[in-house]
């Protein structure tokens, strides 16, 4: 009989995946005043783990959240899902790119700033591209940048204060 042997790493990496897969549910039942707009609270666990774990672990928890999540959700393969992951996917080449930089150390409010743009960027380029090719689009990204770039800001706060806690 063959037995699976987990490392500390993959506890680790699983235990943050569950408590950004529960945010992510628990946000979900929020109401949206405008499509793609949400506070993005699952994406505080991610800085936290980029900045207490690194990049690795990081990438882990915010694929696992999305593919998870959307099972969860039953929303797996759909719209929402292709939206979700491509904003995570752009959300960590971005974030990828800024822990990469050798002469800038970005901080919490940083990496959270860049996320939530990451994020929103990534989404509307595919809603964008496969779902609303039309012009009159471009004028919500304005609105939805500027909602990305607050929330993000809010979540940077939060967990800046949080690691401040943690010994």
């Amino acid at each position: 009989m063959n037995t699976l042997t987990t490392t500390a790493e993959d506890h680790r990496i699983a235990w943050l995946a569950a408590l950004a897969i529960t945010i992510h549910i628990a946000e979900s039942a929020l109401p949206s005043p405008l499509p793609g707009i949400k506070p993005g609270l699952a994406n505080m666990v991610t800085i936290a783990t980029l900045c207490i774990y690194g990049l690795r672990t990081t990438a882990w928890v915010m694929l696992l959240r999305v593919v998870a999540g959307s099972l969860l959700l039953g929303t797996f393969l759909s719209p929402t899902f292709t939206l979700s992951f491509s904003g995570a996917l752009a959300s960590l080449l971005v974030l990828t790119v800024a822990h990469l930089l050798p002469a800038i150390r970005f901080g919490a409010v940083g990496y959270s700033l860049l996320a939530a743009m990451g994020h929103m960027s990534g989404q509307f380029a595919v809603a964008y591209w496969l779902f609303i090719p039309h012009p009159a689009l471009l004028h919500l990204f304005p609105i939805l940048m500027t909602a990305a770039v607050l929330f993000g800001l809010v979540s940077g706060i939060i967990v800046a204060t949080m690691l401040k806690r943690i010994p």
